[in-house]
Protein backbone atom coordinates (compact mmCIF):
# COMPACT_ATOMS: atom_id res chain seq x y z
CA UNK A 1 0.00 0.00 0.00
CA UNK A 2 2.85 2.41 0.84
CA UNK A 3 4.52 1.77 -2.53
CA UNK A 4 1.21 2.25 -4.33
CA UNK A 5 0.76 5.63 -2.66
CA UNK A 6 4.30 6.62 -3.61
CA UNK A 7 3.76 5.61 -7.24
CA UNK A 8 0.43 7.44 -7.39
CA UNK A 9 1.85 10.62 -5.85
CA UNK A 10 4.95 10.49 -8.06
CA UNK A 11 2.85 9.92 -11.18
CA UNK A 12 0.69 12.95 -10.38
CA UNK A 13 3.74 15.16 -9.82
CA UNK A 14 5.39 14.05 -13.08
CA UNK A 15 2.11 14.42 -15.00
CA UNK A 16 1.55 17.96 -13.73
CA UNK A 17 5.15 18.93 -14.47
CA UNK A 18 4.64 17.70 -18.06
CA UNK A 19 2.45 20.77 -18.61
CA UNK A 20 5.57 22.93 -18.51
CA UNK A 21 6.95 22.46 -22.01
CA UNK A 22 8.20 23.87 -25.29
CA UNK A 23 7.23 22.69 -28.80
CA UNK A 24 10.03 22.03 -31.29
CA UNK A 25 10.37 21.27 -34.98
CA UNK A 26 8.16 18.19 -35.14
CA UNK A 27 4.42 18.40 -34.77
CA UNK A 28 3.03 17.20 -31.39
CA UNK A 29 6.59 16.68 -30.05
CA UNK A 30 7.21 18.49 -26.78
CA UNK A 31 10.16 19.00 -24.49
CA UNK A 32 8.73 19.01 -20.95
CA UNK A 33 9.93 19.31 -17.37
CA UNK A 34 8.38 15.93 -16.56
CA UNK A 35 11.64 14.03 -16.98
CA UNK A 36 13.27 16.27 -14.35
CA UNK A 37 10.55 15.33 -11.87
CA UNK A 38 10.76 11.65 -12.87
CA UNK A 39 14.56 11.52 -12.49
CA UNK A 40 14.37 13.12 -9.03
CA UNK A 41 11.57 10.82 -7.93
CA UNK A 42 13.39 7.64 -9.01
CA UNK A 43 16.63 8.76 -7.33
CA UNK A 44 14.94 9.59 -4.02
CA UNK A 45 12.74 6.46 -4.00
CA UNK A 46 15.05 3.54 -4.77
CA UNK A 47 12.39 1.05 -3.61
CA UNK A 48 10.20 1.99 -6.61
CA UNK A 49 10.74 -0.02 -9.81
CA UNK A 50 11.61 2.46 -12.61
CA UNK A 51 9.91 0.33 -15.28
CA UNK A 52 6.60 0.32 -13.42
CA UNK A 53 6.95 4.04 -12.79
CA UNK A 54 7.75 4.68 -16.46
CA UNK A 55 4.65 2.76 -17.58
CA UNK A 56 2.28 4.53 -15.16
CA UNK A 57 3.71 7.95 -16.03
CA UNK A 58 3.51 7.26 -19.77
CA UNK A 59 -0.20 6.50 -19.71
CA UNK A 60 -0.98 9.20 -17.15
CA UNK A 61 0.68 11.97 -19.21
CA UNK A 62 -0.92 10.59 -22.41
CA UNK A 63 -4.41 10.63 -20.89
CA UNK A 64 -3.86 14.04 -19.29
CA UNK A 65 -2.55 15.59 -22.50
CA UNK A 66 -5.45 14.14 -24.52
CA UNK A 67 -8.05 15.43 -22.06
CA UNK A 68 -6.49 18.91 -22.05
CA UNK A 69 -6.56 18.97 -25.86
CA UNK A 70 -10.23 17.88 -26.01
CA UNK A 71 -11.23 20.50 -23.42
CA UNK A 72 -9.33 23.21 -25.30
CA UNK A 73 -9.96 22.41 -28.96
CA UNK A 74 -12.78 19.85 -28.93
CA UNK A 75 -12.77 16.21 -29.94
CA UNK A 76 -10.27 15.13 -32.62
CA UNK A 77 -9.69 11.42 -33.27
CA UNK A 78 -6.28 12.09 -34.85
CA UNK A 79 -4.93 13.36 -31.53
CA UNK A 80 -5.36 9.93 -29.94
CA UNK A 81 -2.71 8.54 -32.28
CA UNK A 82 -0.59 11.68 -32.48
CA UNK A 83 0.23 11.60 -28.77
CA UNK A 84 0.95 7.84 -28.65
CA UNK A 85 4.75 8.02 -29.34
CA UNK A 86 5.18 9.91 -26.07
CA UNK A 87 4.18 6.73 -24.24
CA UNK A 88 7.29 4.99 -25.57
CA UNK A 89 9.53 7.83 -24.35
CA UNK A 90 8.66 7.25 -20.67
CA UNK A 91 8.70 3.46 -20.96
CA UNK A 92 12.14 3.46 -22.58
CA UNK A 93 13.40 5.93 -19.96
CA UNK A 94 12.13 3.66 -17.17
CA UNK A 95 13.81 0.60 -18.72
CA UNK A 96 17.14 2.39 -19.21
CA UNK A 97 17.03 3.82 -15.68
CA UNK A 98 16.37 0.36 -14.28
CA UNK A 99 19.12 -1.23 -16.39
CA UNK A 100 21.91 1.25 -15.81
CA UNK A 101 21.15 3.14 -12.57
CA UNK A 102 18.54 1.52 -10.31
CA UNK A 103 20.60 -1.30 -8.73
CA UNK A 104 24.00 0.37 -9.04
CA UNK A 105 24.80 2.18 -5.79
CA UNK A 106 27.81 3.89 -7.39
CA UNK A 107 25.53 6.11 -9.48
CA UNK A 108 23.59 7.14 -6.37
CA UNK A 109 26.73 7.98 -4.42
CA UNK A 110 28.47 9.81 -7.28
CA UNK A 111 26.12 12.48 -8.63
CA UNK A 112 28.46 13.25 -11.53
CA UNK A 113 28.07 9.70 -12.84
CA UNK A 114 24.34 9.93 -12.20
CA UNK A 115 24.27 13.09 -14.33
CA UNK A 116 25.98 11.31 -17.23
CA UNK A 117 23.66 8.30 -17.09
CA UNK A 118 20.45 10.38 -16.86
CA UNK A 119 21.66 12.39 -19.85
CA UNK A 120 22.11 9.14 -21.76
CA UNK A 121 18.66 7.86 -20.70
CA UNK A 122 16.97 11.15 -21.61
CA UNK A 123 18.70 11.47 -25.00
CA UNK A 124 18.13 7.82 -25.98
CA UNK A 125 14.45 7.93 -25.00
CA UNK A 126 13.91 11.05 -27.11
CA UNK A 127 15.67 9.40 -30.06
CA UNK A 128 13.28 6.43 -29.77
CA UNK A 129 10.24 8.74 -29.73
CA UNK A 130 11.55 10.79 -32.66
CA UNK A 131 12.28 7.62 -34.64
CA UNK A 132 8.71 6.37 -34.13
CA UNK A 133 7.30 9.70 -35.29
CA UNK A 134 9.50 9.73 -38.41
CA UNK A 135 8.98 6.04 -39.35
CA UNK A 136 5.31 5.57 -38.52
CA UNK A 137 3.94 9.13 -38.69
CA UNK A 138 5.97 10.35 -41.70
CA UNK A 139 7.32 13.37 -39.87
CA UNK A 140 10.18 15.19 -41.57
CA UNK A 141 13.67 14.62 -40.17
CA UNK A 142 15.90 17.61 -39.37
CA UNK A 143 19.63 17.03 -38.81
CA UNK A 144 19.89 19.74 -36.18
CA UNK A 145 17.29 17.96 -34.02
CA UNK A 146 19.94 15.49 -32.76
CA UNK A 147 22.07 18.32 -31.41
CA UNK A 148 19.01 19.97 -29.94
CA UNK A 149 17.90 16.77 -28.14
CA UNK A 150 21.40 16.26 -26.72
CA UNK A 151 21.38 19.86 -25.45
CA UNK A 152 17.93 19.34 -23.90
CA UNK A 153 19.11 16.13 -22.21
CA UNK A 154 22.13 17.95 -20.78
CA UNK A 155 19.98 20.84 -19.50
CA UNK A 156 17.37 18.59 -17.87
CA UNK A 157 20.01 16.32 -16.34
CA UNK A 158 21.85 19.41 -15.08
CA UNK A 159 18.64 20.55 -13.38
CA UNK A 160 18.34 17.16 -11.67
CA UNK A 161 22.02 17.29 -10.65
CA UNK A 162 21.69 20.81 -9.20
CA UNK A 163 18.57 19.94 -7.18
CA UNK A 164 20.12 16.73 -5.83
CA UNK A 165 23.35 18.55 -4.93
CA UNK A 166 21.38 21.18 -3.02
CA UNK A 167 19.45 18.44 -1.21
CA UNK A 168 22.71 16.63 -0.44
CA UNK A 169 24.29 19.67 1.21
CA UNK A 170 21.06 20.52 2.99
CA UNK A 171 20.98 17.02 4.46
CA UNK A 172 24.63 17.39 5.48
CA UNK A 173 23.79 20.59 7.38
CA UNK A 174 20.86 18.90 9.10
CA UNK A 175 23.02 15.86 9.88
CA UNK A 176 25.77 18.07 11.29
CA UNK A 177 23.25 19.78 13.56
CA UNK A 178 21.89 16.41 14.71
CA UNK A 179 25.42 15.13 15.35
CA UNK A 180 26.20 18.18 17.49
CA UNK A 181 23.06 17.56 19.56
CA UNK A 182 23.91 13.89 19.94
CA UNK A 183 27.50 14.73 20.88
CA UNK A 184 26.34 17.05 23.67
CA UNK A 185 23.94 14.36 24.81
CA UNK A 186 26.74 11.78 24.68
CA UNK A 187 28.96 13.93 26.91
CA UNK A 188 26.15 14.23 29.43
CA UNK A 189 25.41 10.50 29.36
CA UNK A 190 29.12 9.68 29.67
CA UNK A 191 29.31 11.82 32.80
CA UNK A 192 26.36 9.96 34.31
CA UNK A 193 27.82 6.57 33.38
CA UNK A 194 31.19 7.47 34.91
CA UNK A 195 29.50 8.31 38.19
CA UNK A 196 27.70 4.96 38.13
CA UNK A 197 30.96 3.19 37.27
CA UNK A 198 32.52 4.76 40.38
CA UNK A 199 29.94 3.02 42.58
CA UNK A 200 30.40 -0.25 40.71
CA UNK A 201 34.16 -0.06 41.18
CA UNK A 202 33.70 0.77 44.87
CA UNK A 203 31.45 -2.27 45.29
CA UNK A 204 34.09 -4.57 43.81
CA UNK A 205 36.20 -4.09 46.96
CA UNK A 206 33.15 -4.87 49.11
CA UNK A 207 32.41 -8.00 47.09
CA UNK A 208 36.03 -9.18 47.53
CA UNK A 209 35.73 -8.69 51.31
CA UNK A 210 32.42 -10.56 51.44
CA UNK A 211 33.94 -13.44 49.46
CA UNK A 212 36.96 -13.52 51.84
CA UNK A 213 34.73 -13.48 54.95
CA UNK A 214 32.43 -16.12 53.46
CA UNK A 215 35.32 -18.48 52.73
CA UNK A 216 36.80 -17.87 56.20
CA UNK A 217 33.41 -18.75 57.76
CA UNK A 218 33.27 -21.86 55.59
CA UNK A 219 36.72 -22.95 56.84
CA UNK A 220 35.73 -22.29 60.45
CA UNK A 221 32.57 -24.38 60.09
CA UNK A 222 34.44 -27.15 58.27
CA UNK A 223 37.17 -27.31 60.92
CA UNK A 224 34.85 -26.66 63.87
CA UNK A 225 36.67 -23.50 64.93
CA UNK A 226 35.30 -20.27 66.48
CA UNK A 227 31.78 -21.66 66.68
CA UNK A 228 30.73 -18.75 68.91
CA UNK A 229 31.32 -16.35 65.98
CA UNK A 230 29.42 -18.32 63.32
CA UNK A 231 26.12 -16.53 63.88
CA UNK A 232 27.59 -13.02 64.00
CA UNK A 233 29.76 -13.72 60.95
CA UNK A 234 26.73 -14.96 59.00
CA UNK A 235 24.74 -11.85 59.93
CA UNK A 236 27.69 -9.63 58.95
CA UNK A 237 27.97 -11.33 55.54
CA UNK A 238 24.21 -11.04 54.96
CA UNK A 239 24.31 -7.36 55.96
CA UNK A 240 27.22 -6.66 53.58
CA UNK A 241 25.46 -8.44 50.70
CA UNK A 242 22.33 -6.38 51.40
CA UNK A 243 24.36 -3.13 51.27
CA UNK A 244 25.94 -4.18 47.98
CA UNK A 245 22.50 -5.02 46.60
CA UNK A 246 21.16 -1.57 47.59
CA UNK A 247 24.05 0.20 45.92
CA UNK A 248 23.66 -1.85 42.75
CA UNK A 249 19.95 -0.99 42.72
CA UNK A 250 20.98 2.68 42.71
CA UNK A 251 23.43 2.00 39.86
CA UNK A 252 20.72 0.15 37.92
CA UNK A 253 18.29 3.02 38.49
CA UNK A 254 20.88 5.46 37.16
CA UNK A 255 21.50 3.39 34.04
CA UNK A 256 17.76 3.00 33.47
CA UNK A 257 17.41 6.78 33.71
CA UNK A 258 19.90 7.11 30.87
CA UNK A 259 17.87 4.83 28.61
CA UNK A 260 14.38 6.10 29.44
CA UNK A 261 12.27 8.29 27.16
CA UNK A 262 14.00 11.50 28.16
CA UNK A 263 17.16 10.42 26.38
CA UNK A 264 15.77 8.42 23.49
CA UNK A 265 16.22 9.45 19.90
CA UNK A 266 13.06 9.36 17.83
CA UNK A 267 14.44 6.76 15.45
CA UNK A 268 16.57 6.12 12.38
CA UNK A 269 16.31 4.80 8.87
CA UNK A 270 17.75 1.32 8.39
CA UNK A 271 20.27 2.55 5.79
CA UNK A 272 21.71 4.95 8.40
CA UNK A 273 21.97 2.14 10.95
CA UNK A 274 23.90 0.04 8.43
CA UNK A 275 26.12 3.00 7.52
CA UNK A 276 27.09 3.54 11.17
CA UNK A 277 27.56 -0.19 11.72
CA UNK A 278 29.86 -0.55 8.72
CA UNK A 279 31.99 2.40 9.83
CA UNK A 280 32.36 1.12 13.39
CA UNK A 281 33.08 -2.46 12.33
CA UNK A 282 35.74 -1.28 9.88
CA UNK A 283 37.35 0.66 12.74
CA UNK A 284 37.23 -2.51 14.86
CA UNK A 285 38.85 -4.54 12.07
CA UNK A 286 41.60 -1.96 11.67
CA UNK A 287 42.18 -1.67 15.44
CA UNK A 288 42.48 -5.45 15.90
CA UNK A 289 44.42 -5.86 12.64
CA UNK A 290 42.01 -8.51 11.41
CA UNK A 291 41.82 -9.95 7.90
CA UNK A 292 38.08 -9.52 7.51
CA UNK A 293 35.92 -8.42 4.59
CA UNK A 294 32.33 -7.31 5.27
CA UNK A 295 29.75 -7.00 2.50
CA UNK A 296 26.18 -5.75 2.93
CA UNK A 297 23.09 -6.49 0.84
CA UNK A 298 20.22 -4.25 1.92
CA UNK A 299 16.56 -4.61 0.99
CA UNK A 300 14.07 -1.73 0.97
CA UNK A 301 14.66 1.00 3.53
CA UNK A 302 12.42 1.48 6.58
CA UNK A 303 12.20 3.71 9.66
CA UNK A 304 12.46 2.25 13.15
CA UNK A 305 12.54 3.52 16.72
CA UNK A 306 14.38 0.37 17.85
CA UNK A 307 17.68 1.29 16.25
CA UNK A 308 19.73 0.69 19.40
CA UNK A 309 18.45 -2.87 19.70
CA UNK A 310 19.08 -3.59 16.01
CA UNK A 311 22.59 -2.18 16.27
CA UNK A 312 23.24 -4.34 19.33
CA UNK A 313 22.08 -7.49 17.48
CA UNK A 314 24.23 -6.86 14.40
CA UNK A 315 27.28 -5.80 16.40
CA UNK A 316 27.20 -8.90 18.59
CA UNK A 317 26.76 -11.21 15.59
CA UNK A 318 29.60 -9.53 13.69
CA UNK A 319 31.90 -9.56 16.73
CA UNK A 320 31.06 -13.24 17.18
CA UNK A 321 32.01 -13.83 13.53
CA UNK A 322 35.32 -11.96 14.01
CA UNK A 323 36.31 -14.54 16.60
CA UNK A 324 35.61 -17.38 14.16
CA UNK A 325 38.52 -16.55 11.86
CA UNK A 326 40.11 -19.62 10.33
CA UNK A 327 43.68 -18.50 9.64
CA UNK A 328 44.19 -21.35 7.16
CA UNK A 329 41.54 -19.74 4.89
CA UNK A 330 43.14 -16.31 4.92
CA UNK A 331 40.54 -13.53 4.83
CA UNK A 332 37.28 -14.02 6.71
CA UNK A 333 34.31 -13.11 4.51
CA UNK A 334 31.19 -11.91 6.34
CA UNK A 335 27.91 -11.11 4.63
CA UNK A 336 25.09 -9.11 6.22
CA UNK A 337 21.97 -9.67 4.13
CA UNK A 338 18.61 -7.97 4.59
CA UNK A 339 15.45 -9.06 2.80
CA UNK A 340 11.94 -7.67 3.11
CA UNK A 341 9.50 -10.57 3.12
CA UNK A 342 5.71 -10.36 3.01
CA UNK A 343 5.08 -9.83 6.72
CA UNK A 344 8.55 -9.84 8.24
CA UNK A 345 12.15 -8.77 7.80
CA UNK A 346 14.93 -11.34 7.37
CA UNK A 347 18.47 -10.51 8.49
CA UNK A 348 21.26 -12.99 7.79
CA UNK A 349 24.87 -12.90 9.00
CA UNK A 350 26.98 -15.44 7.15
CA UNK A 351 30.71 -16.14 7.57
CA UNK A 352 33.18 -18.67 6.18
CA UNK A 353 35.00 -19.11 9.49
CA UNK A 354 35.75 -22.15 11.65
CA UNK A 355 32.12 -23.11 12.15
CA UNK A 356 30.51 -24.71 15.20
CA UNK A 357 30.42 -28.41 16.04
CA UNK A 358 27.11 -30.29 16.35
CA UNK A 359 27.87 -30.87 20.03
CA UNK A 360 28.24 -27.16 20.76
CA UNK A 361 25.55 -25.67 18.54
CA UNK A 362 22.69 -26.38 20.98
CA UNK A 363 24.49 -24.48 23.75
CA UNK A 364 25.68 -21.36 21.89
CA UNK A 365 22.74 -19.23 23.12
CA UNK A 366 23.30 -20.22 26.77
CA UNK A 367 24.68 -17.38 28.95
CA UNK A 368 28.36 -17.90 29.72
CA UNK A 369 28.92 -20.58 27.08
CA UNK A 370 31.89 -19.92 24.81
CA UNK A 371 34.17 -21.86 22.49
CA UNK A 372 36.57 -18.89 22.21
CA UNK A 373 39.51 -19.69 24.49
CA UNK A 374 43.01 -18.28 24.14
CA UNK A 375 45.22 -21.10 25.40
CA UNK A 376 48.26 -18.82 25.53
CA UNK A 377 46.75 -16.13 27.75
CA UNK A 378 43.97 -18.15 29.39
CA UNK A 379 41.42 -15.54 28.27
CA UNK A 380 37.88 -16.91 27.88
CA UNK A 381 35.20 -14.99 26.04
CA UNK A 382 32.33 -13.92 28.32
CA UNK A 383 29.84 -15.87 26.20
CA UNK A 384 27.09 -13.24 26.56
CA UNK A 385 26.84 -11.93 22.98
CA UNK A 386 24.70 -14.64 21.38
CA UNK A 387 22.62 -15.01 24.54
CA UNK A 388 21.87 -11.28 24.38
CA UNK A 389 21.01 -11.50 20.67
CA UNK A 390 18.52 -14.32 21.25
CA UNK A 391 16.92 -12.51 24.17
CA UNK A 392 16.48 -9.23 22.24
CA UNK A 393 15.16 -10.99 19.12
CA UNK A 394 12.60 -13.12 20.98
CA UNK A 395 11.50 -10.86 23.84
CA UNK A 396 11.91 -7.38 22.38
CA UNK A 397 11.10 -7.98 18.70
CA UNK A 398 8.81 -11.04 19.09
CA UNK A 399 10.91 -12.74 16.41
CA UNK A 400 13.07 -15.84 16.23
CA UNK A 401 16.62 -16.79 15.29
CA UNK A 402 17.96 -19.82 13.42
CA UNK A 403 21.55 -21.00 13.05
CA UNK A 404 23.22 -23.34 10.58
CA UNK A 405 26.85 -24.36 10.98
CA UNK A 406 29.38 -27.14 10.69
CA UNK A 407 33.07 -27.31 11.49
CA UNK A 408 35.22 -25.90 8.72
CA UNK A 409 32.26 -24.60 6.68
CA UNK A 410 31.33 -21.39 8.45
CA UNK A 411 28.15 -20.27 10.18
CA UNK A 412 24.87 -18.65 9.14
CA UNK A 413 22.53 -16.82 11.54
CA UNK A 414 19.02 -15.97 10.29
CA UNK A 415 16.84 -13.53 12.23
CA UNK A 416 13.15 -13.08 11.46
CA UNK A 417 11.34 -10.02 12.85
CA UNK A 418 7.66 -9.13 12.14
CA UNK A 419 7.14 -5.87 10.26
CA UNK A 420 4.87 -4.40 12.94
CA UNK A 421 7.53 -4.96 15.61
CA UNK A 422 10.29 -3.08 13.80
CA UNK A 423 8.76 -0.53 11.42
CA UNK A 424 7.20 2.75 12.55
CA UNK A 425 6.00 5.84 10.73
CA UNK A 426 8.29 8.84 10.98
Amino acid sequence: MAKFKKIFLGTMIVTISSQFYIDILLSDFRITCAIIALGLFLYLNEDINPIIMGITVSFSTYIWRTIIHFLTYGFDAKIIGAYTPEIFFYIVYGILFWKFIHKRSLFRVNLNLFFLMTTFCDFTSNIVEISIRIIYYNHKFYFNIITFLLLVALIRSSAVWIILTILKYYKMLILKSEHEKRYRKLLWLTMILKSEMYWMDKNMDKIEKVMTNSYKLFEDIRDGRNSDNWASSSVKIASDVHEIKKEYELVLRGVQEITNNRYKDNGMYFKDIISILEEKMQNEIKYKNLHVKISVERGHDFYTDKHYQLMSIFRNLLMNAFEAIDESKGTLDIKLIHKSLKSEHLFKVIDNGKGISKEDIEFIFSPGFSTKIDYETGYINRGLGLSLVKDVVENHFKGYIEVESSLGSGTSFSIYIPNNEIEVSK
